[in-house]
Formats: structure tokens, C-alpha cells, sequence
């Protein structure tokens, strides 16, 4: 068994990390710099960071490298370091999970190539492919346990990835982010996205929705993907720590406390999802505040859309008129 599949063989919960970017960012990263090289120039803050999560209660911590695809990279002209970087970020993943004391995943982060895929645009299918794979070789040269697929929006690229963590030999999660009306912005429902994610190559150890609109928003998905998941389909859940806010200092902050992350994790849980953590916004402070409320209040009944509401705030849309959401018009 895999890594990942032990320890869900293991734990009815297991737990991801929080954020990468915005945490480096309150390290110390400037704007519009690449986190990636960070792996390279300031390797102890990227192994302080994956610690405090680890300390915190993750069982699963991201590579630093979300961006670590020759496309994104071109973009800092250091298209050719994705080998480099992306073999360090596991690295250096794997050295802190390895002194942890009990098991931790390394997930081999891989994030959007910021490239529109035929006919959309002009990238073919085929490079998409190859940028994926360069980048999961790497990961797993690095000791990646899995790839980590996150933050897609558009299925032919989620398709890329998958067929490139294939051909690296990498089993992989994948989350999509369905953050315009309640679907990816390619318009793709939680539903139909969690049936179709099978179709592209090899099943995946989980499946879930990261990043988005919130909190609320997220469990919204969450029931939504449960709706359409199949009895032994494992969910992920990684949502932001509440709304971005623009501060005086020209940084994107986040809204949710500790208290409302806490209640995120728990209606989750009940709404499904059996791998759970952060995005945007999440601290360190923010997972040990839910890894302590899901230890502590036992699992509920299916929430629904009201009591969501009343502990998150509004979901500010849904996507299908089920039994268990009512579209708002």
C-alpha cells in the first residue's frame, strides 16, 4: 500500500497541511517572487514552515512547489531549474516529515501551468503533458509519496497532470477549485466533476476541492461532491481561512479565525470529507485549533445548507436544485 492509503486504512481522518504561499509570504517572501527558489535560497524557512505543521497535526505536508512547471517558471525566466527545484521541495519535505516521530505523507505539490489547453488556447494536450511530468519525475526523485494535483479549474488540464503523474509513477489526489457560481471557472459542478476525474487515466487515492470562496462555500462543495461520489470515493477537503482582505500593506490577508477553521473541519467531516486541511490563510495556529475540534466534538449528521449558514455565513450560490440545497434566484 501506499503511504497515503495506509494511513487511511489507519484513521478516519487524516489530516493535510495549510497554506504554502501565503505563510511564505509572512516569512518574508516579496510579492511576485517565486516561492519556489526559496527551496534553494532559504532552505530553512521551507523546513521551519512543513514543521509547524507537523508540530500543529498534519499527517499529510505540500511540497513547496506549486508553481515548479516550466510554463509558470517562464514567467521568472527559471524554466530550466523545474528539475532543481522541484527534486529540492521534496526533499526537504521529506527530511522533516522522516524526523516526525510517526508517519507523514509527502505530497508532491502540482498547481495550474497558467496556460489555456486547446481549443481553448494554444497549448496542446500533449505539452501539458510533458510540462506534468518533468515536474513529477522530479517530486518523486525527491521522495514524493504522491502527487498533490491542485487548484485546476479546467478538466483537459486536469487530464495533463494525471497522464503526467502516470507516467512519472506517481499515485496521486487531485482537487479542482469551484470558485465562479459553484463551479470550476470551465463550469464544472462538484457532481460531475468527482464522476469524470476517473475517466482520465489512474484512479486517484482521494478527490476533493481546495482554495475557493470560503469557508461556507467549500462545505457547500464538499456536499456537493459527496452527492455525486461513489461509497469508497475518499473527499478532500482544503479551503481557504475565510475571505481575502487587501491590507494597508498591500498584502492579501484573510478573515477567518482560528474558531471558524475549527467549525469548517467539523462540517466537513460530517458532510464526508475524510482528507482534511487549509489553503489560503491557513496557520499553523488555524490546523491545531482543527485537529483539536476534531478530536474533540464527535461526528454529526449530514449538515444542512442552514446550519452551515449559521456557524460560516451565507453560501453565496450553489449548483444543482437537489433535496439537500435550494437555489437561490
Amino acid at each position: 500500500m501506499n503511504a497515503l492509503e495506509k494511513l487511511l486504512a489507519e484513521k478516519e481522518v487524516v489530516i493535510a497541511d495549510g497554506a504554502t504561499g501565503t505563510n511564505l509570504f509572512d516569512m518574508g517572501l516579496d510579492n511576485g517572487a517565486s516561492g519556489e527558489q526559496w527551496c534553494a535560497d532559504h532552505p530553512q524557512r521551507v523546513r521551519a514552515l512543513h514543521q509547524s505543521f507537523i508540530d500543529s497535526g498534519a499527517d499529510i505536508v505540500l511540497t513547496n512547489s506549486f508553481s515548479s512547471n516550466r510554463y509558470r517558471f517562464r514567467l521568472h525566466q527559471i524554466e530550466d531549474r523545474v528539475a532543481e527545484l522541484s527534486r529540492l521541495a521534496a526533499e526537504l519535505a521529506r527530511e522533516v516529515a522522516e524526523k516526525a516521530g510517526r508517519p507523514v505523507v509527502v505530497a508532491g505539490s502540482m498547481g495550474p501551468t497558467g496556460e489555456m489547453i486547446e481549443p481553448l488556447g494554444e497549448r496542446t494536450q500533449e505539452e501539458a503533458r510533458e510540462a506534468f511530468q518533468e515536474q513529477a519525475e522530479a517530486l518523486k526523485a525527491g521522495g514524493a509519496d504522491v502527487a498533490w494535483i491542485e487548484t485546476m479549474f479546467s478538466e483537459q488540464e486536469l487530464a495533463a497532470a494525471i497522464q503526467g503523474a502516470d507516467a512519472a509513477g506517481l499515485p496521486f489526489v487531485a482537487t479542482m477549485t469551484f470558485d465562479t457560481v459553484g463551479r470550476t471557472m470551465m463550469g464544472l459542478t462538484p457532481e460531475q466533476a468527482v464522476r469524470n476525474v476517473k475517466q482520465h487515466g489512474s484512479r486517484p487515492l482521494a478527490f476533493g476541492a481546495n482554495c475557493g470562496m470560503g469557508p461556507a462555500q467549500l462545505v457547500d462543495t464538499i456536499m456537493g461532491l459527496k452527492a455525486g461520489a461513489e461509497d469508497d470515493d475518499v473527499l478532500v477537503a482544503k479551503g481557504n481561512a475565510g475571505l481575502p482582505t487587501m491590507g494597508n500593506d498591500m498584502r492579501v490577508n484573510y478573515d477567518g479565525t482560528p474558531t471558524v477553521m475549527a467549525d469548517y473541519a467539523c462540517l466537513v467531516r460530517d458532510a464526508g470529507a475524510r482528507i482534511i486541511g487549509g489553503c489560503c490563510g491557513t496557520t499553523p495556529r488555524h490546523l491545531r485549533a482543527m485537529v483539536d475540534a476534531l478530536t474533540a466534538r464527535p461526528r454529526e449528521a449530514f449538515p444542512s445548507r442552514e446550519k452551515v449558514e449559521r456557524m460560516l455565513g451565507p453560501v453565496t450560490v450553489v449548483t444543482e436544485d437537489t433535496p439537500r440545497r435550494r437555489r437561490r434566484r
